[in-house]
């Protein structure tokens, strides 16, 4: 029976992701209350009049502060029911002075309530200017600053994240702690969308880890997106440094699941990624946002709500507690397969499932409880044969050694059973479309592109393989492109035939011998599954010459293929 059983209350690890909107916030502008106290130019409306609010951000007091409410304040219609109500605290006079007794026919009854620092969060006007006495108006201190000169406006973790969404948000009840009443969290930094320029001491830590954190640079500790000029994308080895954080957090047996939080137009790669090489028997859950945290809309918070809800739920789990449905994504109230997902649109309910089969499995309640409509049957994490338990500690790779092409041992994994950053396979994705040849001939040399990658692969990338999107359903390529593919597969790459676009037929296996058909998964989903294949299989047996392969080579080809083919079919 799984650990989590024995535990009276749910904990629940939340990794942070690259790129990620769901922990964005909007640029902190400073309010007109601070240009008032300063002189500064307030900022106004398109006819030139102040602004009629300031924004409200979500900030600390430092010291106790009493504060008196106008009764019926809350909602315009309170005072029709006035009736209902309990007597005020006290009134105000027309001097502002608190009694608790009526002193005029004009006094304002009010609440009296004494705000404290430990309260927690309170909104509050943007007090702060620039260093140089300027007002903030953008995240950096202007346009086009360089990033020594701008703030970096998403969290460096989940837990400020989870803290205003407990304090500020509102349950269907009007109640608070939407997440917190319902579990625990531990927040680890997988591969972060913010940093710590200067460092943090362990003691100021909001993470889960273990020491202080050195000072961290933009593209290389964090990647965030805004400003869009400085715009970071992490590197393939990453994925290695995603795993082992998720993999270690999910076999210490702490969890009754994870929530992997990532910018909505990759969350669907990272999660499927999640849902082929971690090896758990709980949960992973992948949430995003098409817009901003606090922004109007924001449809973070309620996926993130809604992943705490299916996670406490327990409907993932069978008469044994073992996850019987894999990493999913909930987004917009759906529930997603983690293959299956993929954004169309950059709006709530920008969503889509591919394949044409499936990839919607269930919803959220809103109200009553999460509910499957679909199960799905692809292998998963704890059943993957993808996942890190299952991995080798090395396979072999093809590379150019001298004038001859010949295998090398590649390391897969190191002695604790981690992913190696130079293990993650380089696989490019190749598009076809009709009238693209240059000539009727078929020629493989004048895909030009193909055999440079080819070339470089041989010489840098011992494991790695192609994903050809070709015709729908089919898979199929020019003649010249499958004949360049030819000598990729034969120098022991590789390759996956797919549909292009979202196609909702299967590529058929008997078209095509020398490649793997792709099932009906997209490219970007068939690139994950191969990258994860050739740390689980290694390389095709090269040729000793590529372009003539022998017809025992050749059947060799095919026989390595069929274990990558049992995969596509089954994952």
């Amino acid at each position: 029976m799984a650990n989590f059983q024995t535990s009276p209350r749910p904990r629940i690890a939340v990794f942070s992701g690259p790129t990620a909107t769901i922990q964005n916030s909007e640029p902190l502008v400073t309010s007109n209350k601070a240009r008032q106290q300063y002189g500064l130019p307030l900022r106004t409306h398109p006819d030139g009049s102040p602004l009629r609010f300031d924004v409200l951000r979500a900030q600390r007091l430092a010291a106790p502060v009493t504060v008196y409410i106008k009764q019926f304040s809350a909602h315009p219609l309170e005072r029709d029911a006035a009736e209902l109500y309990g007597p005020p605290d006290g009134y105000l006079d027309s001097s502002g002075v608190f009694h608790k007794d009526r002193t005029s026919p004009n006094d304002q009854p009010v609440y009296e309530v004494t705000l404290k620092p430990e309260d927690g969060l309170y909104p509050l006007p943007y007090m702060a200017r620039q260093a140089n006495g300027q007002a903030w108006e953008m995240d950096g201190t202007e346009k086009n600053a360089p990033a020594e000169l701008c703030r970096v406006p998403f969290f460096p973790d989940g837990s400020r994240l989870f803290e205003e969404i407990d304090r500020l948000g509102s349950s269907d009840d009007g109640t608070s702690c939407l997440l917190s009443a319902k579990a625990d969290f531990d927040f680890y930094r997988a591969l972060p969308s913010g940093g710590y320029a200067r460092g943090r001491s362990a003691g100021e830590r909001t993470d889960f880890g273990e020491g202080d954190i050195a000072p961290e640079i933009r593209g290389t500790d964090f990647f965030p997106y805004r400003p869009g000029y400085l715009r970071k994308e992490p590197p393939m080895a990453a994925l290695a440094r995603v795993t082992n954080v998720v993999q270690q957090a999910m076999r210490s047996g702490k969890y009754l699941g994870g929530i992997w939080l990532e910018g909505s137009p990759f969350v669907e790669e990272t999660i499927y990624w999640l849902n082929l090489l971690i090896d758990t028997t709980v949960p992973i859950v992948g949430n995003s946002s098409q817009r901003p945290h606090g922004a109007i809309g924001n449809d973070g918070d309620r996926n993130i709500v809604d992943s705490v809800d299916y996670i406490t739920s327990k409907i993932w789990a069978d008469d044994g507690g073992r996850d019987f449905i894999g990493a999913v994504a909930i987004l917009d109230e759906q529930i997603f397969t983690a293959r299956d997902v993929q954004k169309a649109d950059a709006r709530p309910g920008g969503y889509v499932a591919t394949g044409g089969h499936g990839g919607i499995i269930g919803r959220m309640g809103h109200p009553g409880a999460p509910q499957f409509s679909f199960r799905t049957v692809k292998r998963h994490t704890h059943t993957s044969a993808m996942n890190t338990t299952q991995l080798p500690r090395e396979v072999q790779g093809s590379r150019v050694q001298g004038s001859k092409l010949d295998t090398v041992s590649v390391p897969i994994k190191d002695s604790h059973g981690n992913l190696l950053p130079t293990a993650i396979a380089k696989v490019i994705v190749l598009k076809h479309a009709r009238y693209l040849p240059e000539d009727t001939t078929g020629n493989a040399d004048s895909e030009v592109d193909i055999l440079a990658r080819i070339e470089k692969n041989l010489r840098d990338a011992p494991l790695a393989g192609f994903i050809a999107e070709g015709s729908a359903p089919f898979g199929a390529m020019s003649n010249a492109v499958d004949a360049a593919l030819r000598r990729a597969t034969f120098s022991g790459m590789p390759v996956v035939k797919v549909a292009r676009g979202n196609a909702s037929g299967f590529v058929d296996p008997k078209r095509d011998t020398l490649a793997i058909a792709g099932s009906n998964l997209t490219a970007t989903k068939a690139r994950l599954l191969l990258m994860a294949c050739l740390m689980k299989f290694g390389c095709l047996p090269p040729a000793g010459d590529p372009r003539r392969p022998t017809a025992a080579e050749i059947e060799s080809t095919k026989t390595k293929l069929a274990q990558y083919q049992e995969v596509f079919d089954t994952h």
